[in-house]
């Protein structure tokens, strides 16, 4: 019996080696990670931006400092032009002129958008099951039409004979609205472009705020309106300040949507009449492929693509000092 004991004993005072123990951590006692592992993970994605997105950029801008037009594309020439064709593009009027165009166009549609797809969220918030779920559904059905049908559809809507547009109008009382050509001045083809690319851009700011409504804890309604808080007061202090990342995030995905916006304003009037509704992305497939100038048309696309990205780190700036001098007076509250 003493004997068992003692065994027992020298058993127990042994040294156990432990393989690894559940919740511990893994640098200690489990096996060790390596720690590129994240990075190989994101290995695969790199390695398709890098083909699909990155050599055509390359591509594109050795293009831009090349004279290729069709005599050269032909012959299989390389006629090297240097900054050559950023010179002329930059010391054109046209280019500022498009350049000027472009960002008034984006800057109206993107505060359209932005309004009225805020409104139709907040009435999403408000209405009944049935009716949120039948105006959802139209939404959804206008977000998932093709940008072309889309686009083919708003040409017959407007179109100067058979227009359902100028029918109505004609209905009532404005005759002279009965045969009126949309696109016919700069003014009308915008309105047109701005109506499809709004009517385009509205269920996306819509469903994404109604659904960021939704994560507000209606705690905080009943307390502003048990103040005496009005609608505007309590979209002002409640609603505005859970959803300013929203707001943030959407109009700068707008701006990147609308400033190259393409199909629509080709589709409706290639850039007409007279290329006076051509922004810079028609601007640069105009010079490009229309007129055979291909390397004046990658020059402007990259001079499309600094001034987007400009415009852009512009906005970051704005909304990071924004949030920097929100902090400060929160914390010196």
């Amino acid at each position: 019996m003493a004997v068992q004991l003692d065994g027992a004993k020298a058993a127990t005072d042994r040294p156990v080696r432990r393989t690894g123990t559940p919740g511990a951590p893994p640098g200690r006692h489990g096996p060790r990670r390596w720690r590129g592992t994240p990075y190989l993970l994101l290995l695969p994605a790199l390695l398709a931006t890098a083909v699909f997105l990155g050599w055509p950029m390359v591509r594109n801008l050795l293009l831009s400092f090349q004279n290729l037009n069709m005599k050269e594309l032909i012959q299989h020439l390389t006629e090297w032009r240097g900054i050559g064709n950023y010179q002329e593009i930059l010391g054109s009027e046209q280019f500022w002129r498009v350049t000027g165009r472009t960002l008034a166009f984006t800057a109206v549609n993107v505060v359209l958008i932005m309004v009225l797809g805020t409104l139709i969220g907040l009435l999403l918030a408000r209405l009944g099951k049935k009716m949120r779920l039948t105006l959802s559904l139209a939404l959804v059905l206008a977000w998932a039409m093709p940008v072309i049908a889309a686009t083919t559809v708003f040409q017959w809507l407007f179109d100067s004979r058979y227009g359902v547009v100028n029918w109505v109008l004609d209905r009532l009382g404005w005759h002279a609205m009965a045969h009126y050509d949309w696109v016919g001045t700069q003014l009308s083809t915008f309105f047109v472009i701005t109506v499809l690319i709004v009517w385009q851009s509205l269920p996306f700011v819509a469903l994404n705020l109604y659904a960021a409504t939704t994560t507000i804890p209606q705690e905080l309604y009943e307390a502003a309106r048990m103040d005496g808080a009005g609608t505007w007061q309590v979209f002002a202090r409640v609603t505005f300040p859970f959803l300013r990342p929203f707001f943030l995030a959407t109009t700068f995905l707008e701006v990147i949507w609308v400033f190259k916006a393409f199909p629509q304003i080709f589709a409706i009037n290639q850039g007409g009449p007279d290329r006076l509704t051509e922004t810079l992305p028609i601007y640069a497939f105009t010079e490009g492929v229309g007129n055979l100038h291909f390397g004046m048309g990658a020059a402007i696309s990259l001079l499309t693509i600094a001034v987007l990205l400009a415009v852009t780190a512009y906005y970051l700036r704005l909304t990071l000092k924004q949030e920097a001098q929100e902090e400060q007076e929160e914390a010196a509250l």
